[in-house]
């Protein structure tokens, strides 16, 4: 009785089943878990509409707030300046009314002495009117400052709930993908540590695709037309694996 023909080596490496032992099939593994992967990180990224438009508002309200502490600041400075000189020169009134009244004995006297007196009282009343207005700035912008401070305060524990809800979002996205971030662990280190290296250097250079299948005698990835000998060498499914001439990543047949 005649044995069945056995498999030769090169049928069964060119042949792989999904999930196999050929590095090839496991590639293709790996790039699915990848493109999974990348996606849950792009919905990491996509922050809730409400949140997004909270912080908004909350740094929106922080920089009104920080503009009118700061003119408020201006505004203070100048009152007090201004409050100041205006002390002074009451003191200098009071300071010419007493030297009037113990030194001025004749009428030039009196003259000299109602003068200052006279000058200082009208520069006194100058800045009176220049505090009013001021006094009024300062006391709009007190008020702005404390709404401002009021809104702020009021949107704190919305703000404080989005953000655990984010948190808990992220955290139950990244523990959905523990599992396939293991098994591509897993799977990479099956690999021929050369291959594996490259396909990661790949994968990086080429916005997170490492690998392109042979379609129609074209690259899937960049559709260049590719020569009978690239074919036939993908094809082979060999390792490591062949790369496109094009644009450089691995070149893996359909059926591996």
């Amino acid at each position: 009785m005649t044995d069945a023909p056995q498999p030769s080596a090169s049928s069964t490496d060119a042949t792989p089943t999904t999930g196999g032992g050929h590095p090839l099939a496991q590639l293709f593994e790996v790039q699915e878990l990848d493109r999974q992967l990348d996606s849950l990180s792009a919905r990491e990224a996509e922050l809730p509409a409400e949140l997004v438009e909270l912080r908004r508002e909350m740094d929106d309200l922080n920089n009104r707030l920080e503009d009118t502490e700061m003119v408020l600041e201006r505004v203070e400075s100048q009152t007090r300046t201004l409050d100041l000189d205006l002390k002074t020169t009451r003191e200098q009134i009071e300071r010419t009314r007493t030297e009037q009244e113990k030194n001025a004995f004749d009428a030039r006297a009196q003259t000299q002495f109602g003068a200052r007196l006279q000058q200082l009282s009208e520069r006194a009343e100058e800045m009176e009117e220049d505090l009013a207005p001021l006094r009024e700035r300062e006391s709009d912008l007190l008020t702005q400052a404390k709404t401002l401070r009021e809104q702020h305060r009021g949107l704190r524990p919305r703000l404080g709930e989005l953000e655990d809800a984010d948190e808990q979002r992220i955290s139950d996205l990244r523990a959905s993908g523990a599992d396939m971030r293991e098994q591509r662990t897993a799977l990479l280190g099956s690999l021929d540590p050369r291959t594996a290296k490259e396909y990661e250097t790949i994968r990086r250079a080429k916005g997170g695709v490492g690998i392109a299948t042979l379609t129609s005698g074209r690259c899937s990835a960049c559709n260049v037309s590719l020569p009978v000998n690239v074919q036939q060498r993908v094809a082979a499914a060999k390792v490591p694996p062949v790369k496109c001439p094009s644009c450089g990543r691995f070149l893996l047949s359909p059926n591996a």
